[in-house]
């Protein structure tokens, strides 16, 4: 498991319909927490990145998109995210120090 300043990192990779639902479901699970500005990190969550849409072929006009928008988390805690929580073949994004092969994903019986 990854490590950020001496304390263990889940790292989750996730998949939504579309960003609104995306938003939804991170202000559902308080890992963005809304205020005037935006949003904030719920306690525990150490970054969020917007993948977004993921280009497959740019080469083609239209480009070709993968199903699905993207966001990866790192958090202290345990999240159940669910039916969002995908296992990509070829991620896209890495954290700072975490290569993708030893990114995080807890198993269902990890979460409380």
């Amino acid at each position: 498991m990854p490590r950020f300043n001496n304390i263990t990192m889940n790292i989750y990779k996730l998949k939504f319909a579309d960003k609104a639902e995306a938003l939804t479901v991170l202000e559902e699970k308080q890992v963005l927490i809304p205020n005037d500005e935006g949003f904030t990190y719920g306690e525990g969550v150490q970054a969020v990145v917007e993948i977004g849409l993921i280009c497959l072929d740019p080469t083609v006009e239209p480009p070709i998109y993968a199903d699905g928008y993207h966001y990866d988390v790192m958090a202290e805690q345990v999240i159940d995210f669910g039916t969002y929580l995908i296992e990509p073949k070829n991620p896209k994004h890495a954290f700072a120090g975490y290569p993708t092969t030893e990114e995080y994903v807890p198993a269902i019986e990890d979460i409380s």
